[in-house]
């Protein structure tokens, strides 16, 4: 139908055209009467059909390759391409056929690539975990990333840089990009719920985008970075300052014993006794922290071996039963029968020394240590379910004062202590915590404390299956 309409349309005209200047010749001829006038129409008529048998095929075909190319143009990016069109034009070259077809699938084929080459760019750009935001001339956002959208909790096109960012050392760095000058860093803090840290660059693109971004800001995240540094000047303060206060005792009783109490008996017994558990105390700190460092150096390779929980948990109680007959506190084991989980034997003896020893330290007089294991499964557990796989959560409970909930998120810091001259009397370095946290970490597992003022507290430990006791979990029920 649209060749038909084409015809229809362009044929008569061009014919007439090709064919008035013969007419008027032949209607000259006439004229002068130097040709009949029969003829002269005759002529005419014959020329008109010369010329129509001459251009129908031209513009057939021309209506063809047309229509050949809007195939490809609606084909887009596919792999299946239209038929080329068939025959020759009578008047065109044959090789401009072959062009056409040629700069048309070459033309197909770049904007495949192009295609291509855009979507590969928005998948970088939306994979991009920094947030990055551009701009236009007037400092207004053409597009953020999602990162972007996220930190800033929604749709960002089109607004102002300054309904994000008020900082203006960042302000004044944005107006210098979009002006051209030259691209700045910035570092500046997000206040929130949260307070978080950034380093913002801002960079002016060399030749503006079609879209009219002319300057690019990315922002990246500097709390986790600023929190380790915090973390390790406290760590080295706080170490210093613990190892600082049994040296100061020991050198002071030292002084003392070789000055005013050399010859008192009494005195020199009493002050024996001081230093040596003020070394002993030096001593547990020295190992806490070189276990915590070799903990550290080992957190990143996960365990390959298995380990027995109950036997386990049975070997540290009858190693804490003395302690804790001195107080007056019994054990309460529910074990049942768990399956072997991840892990080496050694450290996980030593999670659970720490926090069966902690539960002594801080339960009631008169009162029990409860253990219990069950099995949990990822469908049903959220702890399990952020693990991944199937695992035995082991409960240490005590009955003691409990801790209240803002201390909660910091109980497994370095040094961090709830009662810090309780936890010293009792003779805690403040790295048990931080040695559970990561020995558990190590082993893929999970650690959750709940804990409330009056009742006493609890420690979960989660750690996953060992591969042959995972095949066989869904036909596990609950144990203990």
């Amino acid at each position: 139908m649209a060749v038909k309409s084409t015809l229809r349309r362009r044929l008569p005209v061009a014919v007439a055209l090709l064919t008035a200047p013969a007419a008027l010749v032949l209607a000259g001829l006439a004229g002068i009467g130097a040709l009949a006038p029969i003829w002269a129409v005759a002529g005419t008529l014959a020329v008109a059909l010369a010329v129509l048998l001459i251009l129908y095929p031209h513009f057939a075909h021309v209506e063809a390759l047309r229509r050949y190319i809007e195939a490809l143009r609606v084909a887009g990016t596919s792999d299946i391409l239209p038929k080329p069109p068939a025959g020759r034009s009578p008047v065109l070259a044959p090789e401009l056929d072959e062009t056409v077809v040629e700069t048309a699938r070459e033309r197909q084929r770049r904007r495949r690539e192009l295609e291509a080459a855009i979507a590969g760019n928005e998948m970088i750009l939306s994979n991009l975990p920094d947030p990055l935001i551009m701009l236009d001339r007037t400092r207004r956002i053409v597009r953020a990333n999602p990162a972007a959208e996220a930190l800033f909790s929604g749709n960002l096109t089109g607004r102002d840089l300054i309904s994000l960012l008020r900082n203006p050392a960042l302000l004044t760095a944005a107006d210098a990009a979009v002006a051209g000058q030259e691209g700045k860093v910035v570092e500046f803090t997000l206040h929130g719920e949260i307070e978080r840290e950034f380093s913002a660059r801002v960079v002016p693109l060399t030749t503006p985008a079609l879209d009219g971004t002319v300057a690019i800001l990315s922002l990246h995240d500097l709390t986790a970075a600023r929190q380790a540094e915090r973390m390790r000047a406290d760590f080295v303060a706080n170490a210093s300052h613990e190892l600082r206060t049994p040296l100061s005792s020991l050198i002071g009783f030292i002084e003392t014993l070789r000055g005013p109490a050399r010859e008192d008996t009494e005195a020199r017994e009493r002050f024996l006794g001081i230093m040596h558990d003020q070394s002993m105390r030096m001593a547990r700190l020295v190992d806490d922290l070189l276990s915590l460092s070799r903990i550290e150096m080992q957190e990143h390779t996960a365990p390959t071996g298995s380990a027995d929980l109950r036997a386990m948990l049975e070997s540290v109680v009858r190693g804490l039963e003395l302690k804790a007959q001195s107080r007056r506190i019994g054990f309460d084991l529910s074990l049942g029968d768990p399956p072997p989980v991840i892990g080496v034997q050694d450290e996980l003896a030593q999670v659970f020394q720490n926090l069966l020893d902690n539960a002594v330290k801080y339960g009631r007089t008169d009162s029990k240590v409860r253990v219990t294991a069950r099995l949990v499964e990822p469908a049903s557990d959220p702890a399990a379910r952020r693990i991944g796989r199937p695992a035995v959560a082991v409960a240490v409970s005590d009955s003691g004062e409990g801790i209240a909930r803002d201390h909660l998120p910091r109980l497994t810091e370095r040094f961090y202590r709830v009662d810090t001259a309780r936890s010293r009397e009792l003779g805690g370095t403040g790295l048990g915590l931080a040695i559970v946290k990561h020995i558990v970490n190590r082993h893929r597992g999970h650690l959750s404390v709940e804990s409330e003022i009056g009742k006493g507290s609890t420690f979960t430990v989660y750690l996953p299956l060992a591969s042959a006791a995972a095949q066989d979990a869904p036909s596990r029920r609950r144990v203990g």
